[in-house]
């Protein structure tokens, strides 16, 4: 597939949309920016809820793909992520139906299946095809997300690359965060490659770096073309000076989804 020449980003004024609205450019996106939120510094930015349908459909109007980063980025009250995770992504995907837009790439994310055990030493890394165990109602939005993005394929032919993401930021917060932690500049390969794949369908991949510490299996994102540069291991040293090792009898260490395992759930995120 060539390069989209015009991308739709929604989630443009969140963490994740901010770092590809500086690096995606550089791959050849001509960026169309939406957001609930106005982004400053760009006056052409759609500002739009994504309950807003009519907003939806003029903002995916003419775009040859869409990177969806929208929504609730973690967890909230089962009402909000209804909202904003699940019509949310249901009225982004029938927009783009309804105006011939051939390929999303969704952000999903780990916690899909946090409720997975990470592997120990010497353990197979996580397939991709390993049972969906969500751990709160941000992960179960995550699930209904892949699970709309395979109807979509099969119903209406609109391709999707799903992407688990761990953690997408400068540097990893803590220890756990080196086996699931994702590079700004490795995330811009990922989406750029799971934007130029051909014939994905319907294709799941996890969202990381080529960290030593990895704990799931990048097979599928390597397949679309994925080559990831990073590794965490060179901040390990002093995240461990700081916090110590991960604990074996602490479930926010040993599972996929971190201390969203554990009960009850704070709010308000």
């Amino acid at each position: 597939m060539p390069t989209p020449r015009t991308l739709l980003l929604t989630g443009a004024a969140g963490g994740l949309g901010t770092l590809m609205r500086s690096l995606l450019p550089e791959y050849g996106y001509e960026l169309r920016l939406l957001d609930v939120r106005p982004i400053e510094g760009e006056p052409d930015a759609i500002t739009a809820d994504l309950g807003d349908t009519a907003a939806l459909r003029e903002a995916v109007r003419g775009v040859d793909a869409v990177l969806h980063l929208a929504g609730i980025s973690l967890e909230a009250p089962f009402e909000k992520i209804l909202r904003s995770n699940i019509e949310g992504t249901y009225n982004l995907y029938e927009a783009a139906r309804q105006e011939g837009v051939p390929r999303i790439v969704f952000a999903s994310s780990n916690h899909a299946v946090g409720f997975t055990p990470a592997p120990g030493a010497g353990d197979p890394l996580i397939a991709i095809d390993t049972p969906r165990r969500p751990d709160t109602f941000y992960g179960l939005s995550k699930s209904f997300g892949e699970d709309l993005a395979q109807l979509y394929w099969d119903k209406h032919g609109l391709e999707t690359v799903s992407v688990r993401i761990g953690s997408c930021f400068a540097e990893p917060a803590d220890v756990r965060m080196l086996s699931v932690w994702m590079s700004p500049a490795d995330g811009a390969r990922l989406f750029h490659a799971a934007l130029t794949a051909e014939e994905v369908g319907h294709t799941v991949v996890y969202g990381s770096s080529a960290n030593t510490r990895l704990w799931w299996d990048l097979g599928t994102a390597r397949a679309l073309g994925y080559e990831p540069q990073d590794d965490s291991e060179q901040f390990a040293a002093k995240l461990i000076a700081e916090r110590g090792e991960l604990d074996p009898g602490n479930p926010a260490h040993t599972h996929l989804g971190g201390r969203f395992v554990n009960d009850p759930p704070i709010w308000p995120y």
